[in-house]
């Protein structure tokens, strides 16, 4: 990945984004608005946001004010673990069209795999919100269709009724976290991995081999994660919303990491703590 600009190509052909503005945790209203305007104003192309970050009807009103034709943006959201099954399924997604003020979404993910409503069935409720994925992308309301946080023994169970594969996983790929068995499953199955957290929630900051390498490369800590999430070869989703650090997390495609240092990142294992159990999360 040599730019900003620069795609993985999903299963079906669509180009994602390298690189996508993370919106977990971003606040709504005006301080939630300015970041996704600092963003496309930077030059991110990719926003990624969810249901349950309650901050949809940000990005619709930035991306109005920005001035940036919809075509050219790559807009994500995600279905809430309160909504699986195939009529709540088709309801929240009408929801999060109406909150993002658009007529389709380029990526529409199933955020958790065995939320707390649905944990006596959750097999059965992935394969009945699926089905309504597969109908919204065939009638051409979703662009491409995925997974979130699912770990192997999820996929396996939704294959067995999934007539499209999930085109990407989001998970939690971070320094000293690179799930190296579930990243090499997902790609067996033609997936793309995105990486959530990708500065572990902040607490990268004050790991001293993050500081060494900073010094080392004249590069900030972040820098050094997002360039190392690439050459992992996952697809970041930085969060800020500071417009000089959105700014700054894309400036790194001037510099490679060598592939020691790149291995020792890897091997920082739980350096920023490790994910959360998805069959035993409280929600």
């Amino acid at each position: 990945m040599n730019s900003q600009n620069d795609t993985y190509r999903l299963s079906n052909g669509v180009g994602i984004p390298c690189i996508g503005f993370g919106m977990w945790q971003t606040p709504d209203g005006e301080v939630g608005v300015e970041a996704v305007k600092s963003a496309i104003k930077a030059g991110y192309v990719h926003i990624d946001t969810a249901q349950a970050y309650g901050n949809e009807e940000c990005v619709k009103r930035a991306i109005e004010e920005s001035g940036v034709p919809r075509e050219n943006l790559f807009i994500t959201t995600k279905l809430w673990n309160t909504s699986h099954g195939y009529d709540l399924t088709m309801n929240a997604f009408e929801d999060s069209l109406y909150n993002l003020g658009l007529s389709y979404v380029d990526l529409y993910l199933i955020h958790w795999p065995n939320p707390l409503p649905f944990r006596e069935y959750w097999e059965e409720a992935n394969a009945c919100s699926w089905k309504a994925m597969e109908d919204l992308y065939e009638a051409g309301k979703i662009r491409a269709i995925g997974i979130s946080n699912f770990r192997q023994h999820h996929i396996e169970a939704l294959l067995k009724t999934a007539r499209i594969k999930p085109m990407v996983n989001q998970i939690r790929l971070c320094p000293g976290e690179p799930q190296e068995e579930l990243v090499k499953y997902c790609r067996s199955q033609g997936m793309v991995l995105e990486a959530y957290s990708p500065l572990g929630t902040g607490k990268i900051f004050d790991v001293p081999e993050m500081k060494q390498l900073a010094e080392k490369y004249g590069r900030s800590i972040a820098q050094i994660c997002i360039r190392w999430s690439l050459q992992m070869g996952y697809l970041p989703l930085p969060k800020s919303i500071t417009p000089s650090r959105i700014e700054e997390n894309l400036k790194v495609f001037d510099f490679e990491l060598e592939e020691s240092d790149v291995r020792m990142i890897a091997g920082l294992t739980g350096c920023v703590g490790l994910s959360s159990d998805p069959d035993t999360v409280p929600f």
